[in-house]
C-alpha cells in the first residue's frame, strides 16, 4: 500500500467529491472537444481512470462513441454505471488490464497515473500507447514533474504520488510509436484544493 492506503481505497472514499472538484477542468473539456471532432460514430474509446464517468465517458458516449471505462475503485465504477449507462465500466487497474480484442480508436487518460511509482507510470504510458490502433489517438493529462514517491495530503487523504516531466512523457510516447500532435501546460485551481499545474498531450499512432 503506497502512503498506507491503496488508490482504490482512497478513491472509494473520495467518490463523487472528485467530480465536484475536477469535473470541469477547462483543459480536459477542450481535449474532449478536440478528440470528438476527430472520431467517427461508433469509435471504440477506452477511458483509463474513468472515475464517476463525468465528464470523459459522458461526453464521448453522447458523441456516439462506444466507450469502455476502467477504474481501480469499485465505488467509482458503481457511480459511473449509474451516471453514464450508455457506456460500459469495469473495475480494473491500468497496470494489469488487458483489453479484449483489437486496439482502440482512442485512449483517454486524465490524471489516473499519479498514485503509483515512476517506473509504473512509464510502463502504464507504454501499455496505453500499445492499445491505440493505427490512426487512433491517445489524449492524456497529468500533474507533471520529476516526482518520485512524494507523500502529500490530497482531498483530505495521505497519498504517495509520482510523475514524470513533460519531456519524459513526450520521449516515452515517441518511443512507443506515437506522433505527438500537441502539448501544453495550464494552471487549474480545483474547488477545495491547492492549485495544480496540468500537462495535456494529444498524440496519434500513424495509420
Amino acid at each position: 500500500m503506497r502512503g498506507g492506503r491503496s488508490a482504490a481505497e482512497v478513491f472509494d472514499d473520495v467518490g463523487a467529491r472528485y467530480e465536484e472538484a475536477f469535473g470541469h477542468v477547462p483543459g480536459q473539456l477542450a481535449a474532449l472537444d478536440w478528440l470528438t471532432a476527430r472520431l467517427a460514430p461508433g469509435a471504440r474509446v477506452l477511458d483509463v481512470g474513468s472515475g464517476t464517468g463525468r465528464p470523459t465517458a459522458d461526453v464521448l458516449a453522447r458523441a456516439g462513441c462506444a466507450v469502455t471505462g476502467i477504474d481501480v475503485s469499485a465505488h467509482m465504477v458503481d457511480l459511473a454505471r449509474a451516471r453514464v449507462p450508455q457506456a460500459r465500466f469495469e473495475q480494473a487497474d491500468v497496470r494489469t488490464y488487458t483489453p479484449a480484442g483489437g486496439g482502440f480508436d482512442a485512449v483517454c487518460s486524465f490524471f489516473p497515473l499519479l498514485v503509483m511509482s515512476q517506473p509504473e507510470v512509464a510502463a502504464a504510458l507504454e501499455r496505453m500507447a500499445s492499445w491505440v490502433a493505427p490512426g487512433g489517438y491517445l489524449v492524456l493529462a497529468t500533474v507533471p514533474g520529476d516526482i518520485s514517491d512524494l507523500d502529500i495530503v490530497w482531498m483530505g487523504h495521505e497519498v504517495t504520488v509520482s510523475s514524470l516531466s513533460p519531456a519524459e512523457h513526450l520521449r516515452l510516447l515517441g518511443a512507443a510509436g506515437l506522433e505527438v500532435l500537441e502539448h501544453h501546460t495550464a494552471l487549474f485551481h480545483p474547488e477545495g484544493a491547492e492549485p495544480e499545474e496540468h500537462f495535456f498531450c494529444h498524440a496519434r499512432r500513424p495509420a
